[in-house]
């Protein structure tokens, strides 16, 4: 198993806008995604921050999820909604597809 834990910090005002195109790729990942065992976002005590909790089977698993257009489109939406906790834009979107950790289980 291999696990990873990605913290968005979105822009102020954004949040709404983040949790409804989050709420799809999270939808989407679960009913699409067999060998993903655990995909949710949950939103942090921190203003405006949200984490991705992931679980994947193996790492071909992790790179089916990454390849896929809905992955794809949260990192493009992400210009719009804010950057990837540390202040590092991932991909220089700011959402998706380098997660900040993750560990084998």
């Amino acid at each position: 198993m291999l696990g990873i834990v990605a913290t968005i910090k979105v822009k102020p005002g954004m949040e709404q806008q983040f949790e409804a195109v989050a709420k799809e790729l999270v939808a989407k990942v679960n009913a699409n995604e067999p060998a993903c065992r655990l995909y949710a976002l949950h939103r942090s005590e921190a203003p405006q921050t949200y984490v991705f909790m992931e679980r994947y089977a193996d790492q071909a698993a992790v790179e089916a999820h990454r390849s896929t257009d809905y992955f794809k489109a949260l990192g493009r939406n992400g210009r719009v909604h804010g950057r990837a906790a540390g202040g590092a834009a991932a991909a220089g979107s700011g959402v998706g597809p380098q997660p900040p950790a993750s560990f084998t289980v």
